[in-house]
């Protein structure tokens, strides 16, 4: 159990760190943006929920098989997951951005496949993340688009 809330602390505290030193700021709130692009006040929410979703399987996978290509994959996308706000947010590089969203939902992808058949919870727990991220990236599509 103690395994889990150190893997819950570190995903959530680091990405709640991520979120606080790269905030949106006034040139984010500058650009145009496509009428979908929800409130500001729901990418916290959601994004708690999802790295709560994360931490659990990638707990789920670290006891099973600590350096197997599942717990690799889930390492790799957590690195693209973590550097996509300073790219957007801080250096101001939508484009790169985007690229890093294209990469991480790849990763997030080879996740679930590799633990479609080991560990279906584990899997599942990644769909809502899959489905977010691609929505992140259309909506990263249409600001790079749009500016």
């Amino acid at each position: 159990m103690l395994q889990l809330l150190v893997f819950v602390a570190g995903v959530v505290g680091t990405g709640w760190l991520i979120g606080a030193t790269n905030p949106p700021g006034e040139w984010y709130a500058g650009l145009a943006k496509p009428s979908f692009v929800p409130p500001n006040w729901a990418f916290p929410i959601a994004w708690t929920i999802l790295y709560v979703l994360i931490a659990v399987a990638g707990w789920r996978t670290f006891r099973r098989e600590p350096r197997g290509k599942a717990m690799l994959a889930w390492a790799a996308q957590m690195a693209l997951n973590f550097i996509w706000s300073p790219v957007m947010f801080t250096m101001h590089q939508i484009g790169a951005a985007l690229v890093i969203l294209i990469g991480l939902l790849v990763a997030i992808v080879i996740y679930i496949a590799l633990e479609m058949s080991r560990d279906g919870l584990a899997a599942a727990l990644f769909v809502p993340y899959a489905a977010w991220v691609a929505f992140a990236g259309v909506l990263n599509a249409a600001i790079w688009r749009l500016n």
